[in-house]
């Protein structure tokens, strides 16, 4: 197939997240990001099946939203005993990234706040300077990056239309690069091929000197948002998958497509292809 005849992932609709409790893993998230509920529902046979996580049917979802008002959600799906792994040492879905308009007042924000754990202080980009990012933990130990946006990178990134904007890259992180891009293969967005280069919050959560390179690449996707794919060291693991239902912490990514399918990827990340019309 032509690259021109491959179909093309749009942009991102949703991160789910399997989490213990709702209350304690979203009320941080509405409180200190500005996210608002913006419904509250059980899982359908119907959806559970469709998602391929039949024995999730009748688990209560808080679906949240930007302050801004635009449709990228965060749905969190309660199951009870729920252990998200360890951020940033497992194969599969691993940090979602928000568009910030000043990450360093969210520091100061979330400096006193035991819910969230800021791993990696707010810093310019060597490449990019003009774009400052930070990353935490959230209250479940999901791993998010927040990232400050300035004039002049030339880069076409989604804008932070509110105080924490919208998620607009996800990060899914497995042991082989070339396997995790032949699985995006198919499609026809474009791509920055991996780089290499220190990622201090990777290296630390696996016990590595900070200096250690790790490598990354991008998958582009529209509106300004991306995938980003990385190469994680040895003595990360897969995670064990459980039949009929989701991994715990950060389980399903969203992107709007032109068909309803649900793939995965080649660390195991689960990506759900969302039907969309004109």
């Amino acid at each position: 197939m032509n690259v021109a005849d491959r179909p093309v992932l749009g942009g991102i609709r949703a991160v789910s997240f399997v989490v213990p409790e709702l209350a304690a893993a979203t009320t941080p998230y509405v409180m200190h990001l500005g996210y608002q509920v913006v419904a509250e529902s059980r899982l359908t046979e119907e959806r559970s099946a469709a998602m391929g996580a039949p024995a999730l049917a009748g688990c209560a979802v808080r679906t949240l939203g930007p302050a801004s008002g635009e449709a990228v959600f965060l749905h969190f799906i309660e199951v009870a005993g729920a252990v998200p792994p360890p951020a940033l040492t497992t194969h599969g879905w691993n940090a979602t990234e928000f568009v910030v308009q000043d990450v360093d007042g969210l520091a100061a924000r979330l400096a006193d706040d035991p819910a969230f754990t800021i791993i990696g202080p707010p810093a310019s980009l060597t490449r990019f300077p003009m774009i400052r990012a930070m990353q935490v933990l959230g209250p479940c130990g999901e791993c998010l990056y927040f990232t400050q946006v300035g004039p002049g990178s030339g880069l076409a990134l989604a804008e932070a239309r509110s105080f924490v904007g919208r998620v607009f890259i996800v990060v899914a992180g497995g042991a082989d690069l070339a396997a995790m891009f032949a699985a995006y293969a198919g499609f026809g967005n474009a791509t920055d091929p991996p780089v290499a280069t220190p990622v201090r919050v990777i290296s630390a959560a696996n016990g590595l000197p900070p200096e250690t390179l790790h490598p990354h690449g991008l998958i582009k996707l529209a509106e300004g948002t991306m995938i980003e794919l990385d190469g994680y060291p040895p003595g990360t693991r897969a995670r064990r998958p459980v039949v009929g239902t989701l991994p715990p912490g950060m389980a399903m990514v969203s992107v709007a497509a032109d068909r309803d399918e649900i793939r995965r990827g080649g660390a195991g990340e689960l990506l759900e292809l969302v039907r969309e019309t004109a």
